[in-house]
């Protein structure tokens, strides 16, 4: 068992434990060593079919509209690669201490002041739930309507939305199955459109790698739109990370988050360009970013049944890892010991379904562009706490103590606070070049008021002790447990009593 030495102590009387019951819920709890499930080709999976959204073939019509083809899939594969970068770097958070995004960001936001940006997420997250269940009811509600001739999409809708609750509520290995299943079937649907779409082109005359179109289109404007894309999963990677296999004991960074590196350096990339490039073809042979729509056009029969299978499952892989998985732990976060992981999954259905998104999808890119803007500030914030300023040691057992150091003002962390509302407004304001304002501007007001202002009225243990590597976990072969005894102990994972609190989404 953990000596004090070991482990940080909360306040472990009756009446403490009781007053922050607030702060513990099963899913959102640290994830011990043995419980992290994904493996090198499980995190791959998850990518490809995260990459694969129908808003990617938009981005790359968009590109094309004014760039030669080539330059477009250059710029997104390099705005992926560099966004990957950032990645990494939140992904660790997950790797090293098993913490969700909500639960972590109680170190630079406070114990109340993390609901505002994480809540923010998990709405957002919510809504793309509901726009990505729509495309795959619209999906489902054509194969039967074609098969049988029933055209009734709100009863997709329904039935679809549940299945995937279901199948989340299951828990991350059957997430991954489902990966593992969807993403090979993606990838071979979208090389066959490929070829489908240039031929196309060619029967018009049109080669696609030469064509450029006559709108005015800014390179830096397309990487930084990417960029803005993905901003919300830079941010809460931890979510998925804190599952992946890794091997304790490991003080290497390189090594310790090897499995994150193919798929953010290469699988996201390489997807994300490719789906954009099918979605610029489709725009060149057909003046409509949607390849669905163009190709569903010139027939039917098995051509159309497969279509539309890979566009449930492209939404259907995607909602799991990347929308409901997001939103129900920040509700989990929020509502905890009351809300449970399954019941969040339910509420982020109905706040999908609830945002009409048939009316978003409308107006997706803006919603895109404003929402990616904020987000892009909480990512520097996350990468100034956690490297520059507690140099990856983290007080894991004070983020679920009611009156410990991450309390600060009145459960509140001022330079969080204002460093958000300062790098979200100022992305808002450059909303083309949103992501690198927002990040950067927000990592540097955040340090500032940290080591100016709080820090000197609200020590932070991890950081007055010189950074001792008892605030370590992961790399020190070490697991963040909470036990029968109420309080966390830092326990070698053979150590691990039976009696520990189990989780509810393994």
């Amino acid at each position: 068992m953990a000596t004090p030495q070991d482990a940080p102590t909360p306040a472990t009387s009756a009446a403490a434990r009781n007053s922050g019951d607030h702060l513990l819920e099963a899913a959102i709890l640290p994830v011990w060593l043995n419980q992290r499930t994904i493996g090198f080709f499980g995190f791959i999976w998850l990518w490809i079919g995260m990459a694969v959204i129908i808003a990617t073939f938009q981005l790359g019509a968009g590109g094309v509209a004014g760039l030669p083809l080539i330059q477009v899939v250059a710029i997104i594969f390099l705005a992926n690669l560099v966004l990957g970068v950032v990645m990494s770097l939140t992904a660790d958070i997950g790797t090293e201490h098993g913490l969700s995004f909500a639960v972590y960001l109680r170190a630079p936001f406070g114990l109340k002041g993390t609901h505002l940006p994480a809540v923010s997420r998990g709405v957002v997250a919510a809504i793309w739930f509901g726009v990505q269940t729509y495309l795959g009811a619209l999906a489902l509600n054509g194969i039967v309507e074609y098969l049988w001739g029933l055209d009734n999409w709100i009863l997709w809708y329904v039935l679809f939305a549940v299945v995937q609750i279901v199948n989340t509520a299951l828990g991350i290995r059957a997430v991954e199955l489902l990966a593992s299943i969807a993403a090979p079937c993606i990838v071979a649907i979208s090389v066959w459109m490929y070829f489908t779409l240039d031929v196309l082109a060619e029967t018009q005359g049109i080669n696609i790698w030469t064509f450029v179109g006559d709108q005015n289109v800014a390179a830096l404007g397309l990487f930084f739109a990417n960029m803005a894309f993905w901003s919300a999963l830079a941010v809460d990677i931890p979510n998925l990370t804190r599952f992946l296999k890794t091997k304790g004991g490991e003080r290497s960074f390189f090594q310790r988050n090897k499995n994150v590196f193919v798929a953010q350096f290469l699988a996201l990339p390489a997807t994300q360009a490719w789906i954009a490039l099918i979605g610029g073809v489709s725009f060149i042979a057909a003046g409509d970013w949607n390849p669905v729509t163009v190709i569903q056009g010139q027939g039917g029969g098995l051509t159309l049944i497969a279509l539309l299978a890979m566009v449930i499952l492209a939404q259907w892989s995607t909602n799991n890892a990347a929308n409901l998985i997001p939103a129900a732990l920040t509700f989990v976060n929020a509502g905890a010991p009351r809300v449970s992981y399954p019941v969040a999954l339910v509420i982020a259905g109905i706040i999908g379904t609830a945002s009409m998104p048939w009316l978003i999808l409308n107006n997706l890119f803006t919603f895109l562009s404003y929402y990616g803007a904020v987000l892009s500030a909480v990512g520097g914030i996350m990468v100034a706490d956690y490297y520059l300023l507690r140099r990856r040691r983290l007080n894991v057992p004070a983020l679920y103590d009611p009156n410990g150091q991450f309390r600060f003002s009145g459960g509140f962390n001022p330079a969080g606070l204002i460093a958000w509302i300062i790098g979200g407004g100022l992305a808002l304001i450059f909303l083309e070049y949103a992501y690198a304002v927002g990040f950067g501007s927000a990592l540097v007001v955040y340090i500032v008021l940290m080591k100016a202002w709080v820090l000197r009225r609200y020590p932070q243990e991890e950081i007055t002790s010189g950074y001792d590597d008892r605030f370590l976990a992961t790399s020190v072969g070490r697991n963040w447990v909470y036990t029968e005894k109420g309080r966390f102990e830092r326990l070698k994972t053979g150590d691990i009593p039976d009696s520990a609190l189990k989780r509810e989404d393994r």
